[in-house]
């Protein structure tokens, strides 16, 4: 049980990372297969298998309705964000329990590896305000930028951005409890924009001082 129990309709900043800060993607067909898993068991309860990949329409697992409402994600190399929204009791744990050990038995058996794939359990930061809200959001969706990956996020493949600033919709996520907060999508974009420059200062920052974590 978790010390701190999850609140059914609240938003939370979910994270977690490799074990050692090591690698948890080790080829885009790994980035893959972590969000087809997660798109998997938003609405489905039946272990995600090779099957599901090839879109069997015989065989459309257990249907179930949606216990988590994910609003922003990013998948980083060692790491990953979801900014997810709780729709009843327990749902948040229960989904990313199957997520995390689907991936992680796919990565083992794939490399055939050992040990445990991720430093524990997930992280959890609960959302108190609207503020907290677009700036989590905008946070995540900086990842890629902060960390050299890419010069702009809509450059990076693996994460919600695109479907806030573009007519591009992601099926699995739903932005509104954000952009709701903006006049436009545009609006949104020049949020984020604005703090490119303070976002890649910070990581520079960050490789300069002594990890003490």
């Amino acid at each position: 049980m978790r010390k701190d129990p999850l609140i059914t309709n609240h938003l939370y900043h979910i994270f977690n990372r490799g074990v050692n800060k090591g690698e948890i993607f080790f080829s885009e067909e790994d980035y893959k297969r972590f969000f087809d898993t997660a798109v998997h068991y938003k609405t489905k309860a039946s272990k995600f298998s090779e099957k599901d990949l090839k879109n069997d329409k015989n065989d459309t697992g257990s249907e179930i309705g949606s216990k988590v409402q994910i609003v922003a994600y990013c998948l980083m190399p060692n790491h990953f964000h979801f900014l997810i929204k709780q729709l009843v009791d327990s749902g948040l744990t229960w989904y990313m329990q199957h997520l995390s050990n689907s991936y992680a038995h796919y990565i083992h058996v794939k490399y055939q590896r050992v040990g445990p794939l991720f430093e524990g359990r997930f992280k959890n930061i609960l959302i108190e305000s609207d503020e907290q809200l677009i700036h989590v959001s905008r946070y995540i969706h900086l990842n890629p930028v902060a960390s050299g990956s890419v010069v702009k996020p809509k450059d990076y493949r693996w994460s919600s951005y695109l479907s806030f600033v573009s007519d591009y919709k992601d099926e699995f996520c739903d932005s509104r409890p954000v952009l709701e907060n903006f006049k436009s999508e545009q609006d949104y974009e020049r949020f984020v924009l604005d703090q490119v420059a303070y976002a890649r200062e910070l990581e520079r920052i960050k490789h300069l001082t002594i990890d003490l974590e």
